[in-house]
């Protein structure tokens, strides 16, 4: 079976499972908890998509315009940690225990680093005293004068 064949099939599979998972989770511990849970899964999605997921689409608007501007994505790239949080946060969202069960796997770190490595992505590492060890590639040397202070204070150099 070809892509298209296996991803149609997921798309109808998942909401009988999930049909499936809720009634089994309801027998268990009633319809009302069941449906307040779901309902409280989908709230908190909606809650992680508004604050991490508007911070990660500003930086990917920022990442892309300096890409287009430079001609590389290679920033765009490395920031995969927000882009697992907003797709944690879309599965979190859809009603459902399996699309919950998969947004928390993905929302933890090291399950969230072994899923890269089997995609083929490796995430930047960071070591035990904070410093993160990029690729020679994934950063850039900014001169100082394109800094801005963003302090708020009102000392005066």
């Amino acid at each position: 079976m070809n892509v298209a064949k296996w991803l149609l099939l997921a798309i109808v599979a998942l909401p009988v499972a999930e049909l499936v998972v809720f009634i089994a989770v309801a027998a268990a511990i009633g319809f009302g908890w069941a449906l307040l849970l779901v309902l409280g899964t989908s709230f908190a999605g909606g809650l992680l998509l508004r604050q991490a997921g508007g911070n990660h689409i500003a930086r990917m608007r920022v990442a892309m315009n300096e890409g287009l501007a430079r001609g590389s994505f290679t920033t765009v790239q490395a920031d995969g940690a927000g882009a697992a949080t907003l797709f944690a946060g879309f599965l979190l969202l859809i009603p459902g225990f399996i699309t919950d069960a998969l947004a928390l796997l993905v929302l933890i770190g090291p399950l969230r680093q072994a899923l890269a490595g089997a995609f083929g992505s490796q995430p930047p590492v960071r070591r035990a005293d904070g410093v993160v060890d990029l690729e020679p590639e994934q950063w850039q040397r900014v001169p100082d004068a394109e800094l801005t202070d963003r302090r708020g204070d009102e000392r005066k150099p």
